[in-house]
């Protein structure tokens, strides 16, 4: 039988008893290795199989304590959800529901019904809310940063519906990446996909397309596309993209024609780039004492950029750091003074080389899901905020042109997702955990961020329940069965979450069993409009999925603005610059207006939207970081 997860589907084979998977053999040429410890981890001796809570927490009560090493007592189901109900009465009882933090990062499965955030999320929805968290860590600064620039839709179709890998291969000259194009990042697709294709794509490359990548590590790219390597200073590819901008403008190579008709603030760029705003030329020379790269390159490259179809990609890493947001405006400033944005297999893209799905042209499916409910809280953090909220309580930060109070939490509740892996600075994290009262966390093993709980409930693994399974843009919604039963005392999150609400006096089930609910995702979707044809659920259980359309998109970012449609900015072109204005910001303590609008779907509650919002409002200003490492 087959199953799924991030990093790709697989068949597996079981012991004759039932109880432990032997063999996981990828049919994909291009599987994630990570299959490979699909067999041992399962059954590994890390796995958590019983309810277990602080001994500390036990004995002393909630409370702030050091979360550090510490012992835990298995105690048995009803019991640990006695605790926990209890615990969650307390919190909102006394604090409000604003005191209990629901930001689960949520990669637990690859499952449409089984996705660990969405089950927290409607828990917590159906108990009275939450404090949320927007955003996420892969593209936290694009997310906000891109839709001030090129308006929310297209913001939205840089990341679905990018120049492919085809259109690369059938007319791109120069494909230049900064941050290179690494082959393991196209082995996750969150969601999974029937088999991979991104790689074969990108091997495809390097046989009509000449690639450069920009980076600190010689092997950022496919060694099958024979890229070549410059090499880059970390968090100085800003410096390096104003120089190759001061060489166009220099050496007369800009196309001012595509700036005058499509940008806005083109002429305080050049006046920023010649020095004129600050007395600093950025020249090679200049960006090559900040990046180390040598400034005949610099120079070399910007003239070969000019001399053909060129796309300009940033990979997701890159505006991870401090000043993040930096080399994604750069590079789309850079490509539009190339003036090839628009243009097939030209222009910028943001992702080629940091998800399998990116790029492969197909315009994904509406999927399958399981519905979340409204969360009444309006308090939210961006997600890396976390431990400044645990913190500094009460204390306000600039965020998107408005300002966002942190609230009071006492409670976290995660499932699905290792913070511990994510966040940036662990000894941090590890002091903000100690304000909280208390600390809940679903787990299959044993990880940094369980040992760090002061409640920790084993749930099952995909292996061991029913779910389906899709990516974007997948070529089929798989069935993925149940291989074996739950090790020990492990539980289906489902099952929890109907436990704890039906303590807490609230409706988690409707009345539907996890089967049950399985069915009504799929039936709802199947009946959608623009749903693809699709059996009724017993025929598509019973044939192990359906296929999904692999229709490629028309119409790539961009390409109907270069026909003349505007984009979604207040001067309907590219803002390179913004002057001050002025702008609506959220109310103090991170509430959202019940007037405000969701820029990326034009619906009247951002709650409810399916894709990452921002507020409807003018950053104060925008301008070249002058006095920061890379600019």
């Amino acid at each position: 039988m087959e199953t799924s997860a991030h990093w790709g589907t697989y068949p597996v084979e079981v012991s004759p008893d039932g109880r432990e998977v032997v063999a996981a053999k990828p049919q994909d040429v291009d599987a994630a290795p990570a299959i490979g410890n699909v067999v041992s981890g399962n059954r590994h001796r890390s796995r958590v199989t019983r309810p277990a809570v602080r001994r500390q927490w036990l004995e002393d009560g909630p409370g702030p304590r050091d979360r550090g090493p510490d012992d835990f007592v298995e105690v048995g189901w009803d019991t640990a959800l006695g605790l926990l109900s209890q615990e969650l009465e307390r919190v909102r009882s006394r604090f409000g529901n604003q005191a209990i933090f629901g930001g689960s990062y949520g990669w637990g499965s690859a499952g449409r019904l089984h996705h660990a955030q969405s089950q927290l999320h409607r828990f917590l929805n159906s108990v009275g809310g939450y404090t949320s968290s927007i955003n996420d860590y892969s593209r936290g600064a694009s997310i906000v940063l891109l839709p001030h620039l090129v308006g929310p839709r297209t913001a939205l179709d840089l990341r679905y519906k990018p120049a492919s890998w085809a259109d690369v291969v059938e007319h791109t000259d120069l494909l230049v990446s900064f941050g290179g194009v690494r082959r393991s990042n196209t082995w996750v697709v969150p969601g999974g996909h029937e088999r991979h294709i991104g790689s074969a794509h990108a091997r495809s490359v390097g046989r009509t397309t000449e690639v450069v990548f920009l980076s600190a590590q010689r092997d950022d790219a496919f060694e099958d596309i024979g890229a070549e390597w410059i090499g880059v200073m970390p968090a100085t590819d800003t410096a390096v993209l104003l120089a190759l901008i001061h060489v166009l403008v220099v050496d007369g190579l800009a196309d001012d024609e595509f700036l005058a008709r499509y940008t806005v603030g083109a002429d305080e760029v050049r006046r920023y780039v010649l020095g004129d705003a600050d007395g600093v030329a950025k020249t090679p020379e200049w960006a090559s004492r900040i990046s180390r790269t040598p400034a005949p390159v610099i120079r070399d490259l910007a003239h070969r950029m000019a001399a053909g179809r060129t796309l300009i990609n940033v990979v997701y890493a890159l505006q991870r750091g401090e000043g993040g947001e930096q080399p994604v405006f750069a590079a789309l400033t850079l490509a539009a003074f190339l003036g090839q944005i628009g243009l097939p297999g030209g222009g910028f893209a943001h992702g080629f080389g940091s998800m399998g799905d990116y790029g492969v042209g197909v315009a994904g499916s509406r999927l399958p899901t399981f519905p979340q409910g409204v969360n009444p809280v309006p308090d939210f953090i961006p997600c890396a905020r976390i431990s400044d909220m645990l913190l500094h309580p009460g204390e306000e930060i600039p965020y998107d042109g408005g300002t966002l109070r942190f609230p009071e939490v006492k409670l976290a509740y995660w499932a699905g997702g290792n913070p511990f892996h994510h966040h940036q600075d662990l000894k941090r994290l590890r002091e903000a955990l100690s304000r909280l009262d208390t600390f809940v966390v679903h787990e299959t093993h044993w990880t940094p961020t369980a040992r760090h709980a002061d409640v920790v409930l084993p749930v099952a693994t995909t292996l061991e329940r029913e779910d389906v399974a899709a990516g974007a843009g997948d070529s089929r919604l798989r069935v993925v069965p149940r291989v074996v039963e739950p090790l020990g005392e492990a539980r289906e999150e489902f099952w929890i979450y109907a436990e704890l609400a039906g303590r807490l006096g609230s409706d988690f089930t409707e009345g539907l069993d996890s089967r049950q609910w399985l069915e009504r995702i799929y039936e709802e979707w199947r009946a959608a409009p623009g749903s693809p044809p699709a059996p009724p659920f017993a025929e598509f259980w019973r044939d192990g999925g359906v296929d999904l359309p692999q229709d490629p998109y028309r119409d790539t970012a961009f390409a109907e603005f270069r026909d003349g449609a505007p984009l979604g900015t207040p001067s309907g072109r590219i803002e390179l610059w913004t002057p001050l204005t002025g702008h609506t910001s959220p109310p103090s303590g991170g509430a959202r207006p019940a007037s405000s609008t969701c820029t990326c779907c034009a619906t009247s509650r951002p709650t409810a939207c399916t894709a990452s919002w921002t507020w409807a409002t003018r950053a104060s200003r925008r301008r070249w970081p002058v006095g920061s490492p890379s600019g």
